[in-house]
């Protein structure tokens, strides 16, 4: 019988907070991502004047994990899957570490999306979900290969999950997704009438 192997496996990583320890609930990080919204005048107006749907702090706090102890809390536990998946990629670290270098807030309305995107300059991205409202979409992740596949045929409609060009994760309100940062993903619309508010981060080798 003829062996068929699969080469160069994507890793995704899927995982509840709480299973590697006490993290804040999705109702207390909800509450705290809305307060820090109010108050952070800059990213509002840098979302105003990018044309930014909803708010993200990306651009304007870079210290969450210094200012809220909510966040500091919810680090210590993302500190945690980030080394666990690591382990799983085989990742040889050479005495470093990966270490935390960005985390921010997403809250998308109804209507907005967040386009195709890779985290350049990072090794493992990934996001934790706070609020997911029925229809607010799922994670959109792309084929690496994709660009190279040049004349190959489209997959079938029941493709295995490991041979479409498109993946599509749905994830619920407490769930942490973790990736390789040249993995290409996107946010599709929110087609939900409430927001969905989600926490970001990248991860760097130090």
């Amino acid at each position: 019988m003829p062996q068929i192997d699969s080469l160069f496996v994507t890793r995704f990583y899927r995982a509840a907070l709480t299973e590697l320890g006490n993290a804040p609930s999705p109702e207390t990080l909800e509450d705290t991502c809305l307060g820090i919204a109010e108050d952070d005048t800059a990213g509002q107006d840098w979302c105003e004047e990018n044309q930014f749907p909803g708010y993200t702090s990306y651009a304007s706090l870079a210290d969450l994990a210094w200012r809220d102890p909510t966040f500091k809390d919810l680090v210590k536990i993302i500190d945690k899957h980030v080394a666990a998946f690591a382990r799983d990629l085989a990742f040889d670290l050479d005495g470093k570490k990966l270490k935390l270098d960005s985390i921010w807030i997403n809250i998308l309305p109804q209507g907005g999306t967040h386009s195709s995107h890779i985290h350049p300059h990072s090794v493992i991205s990934g996001t934790t979900y706070v609020a997911v409202p029925p229809g607010a979409g799922a994670l959109k992740l792309e084929d690496p290969r994709l660009p190279m596949m040049m004349a190959a045929p489209a997959r079938t409609k029941d493709a295995p999950e490991g041979l479409r060009s498109f993946i599509y994760k749905s994830p619920a309100p407490g769930d942490i997704l973790l990736w390789e940062s040249w993995l290409r993903h996107e946010v599709p619309m929110n087609m939900g009438e409430d927001d969905r508010i989600s926490i970001s981060f990248n991860y760097g080798w130090e």
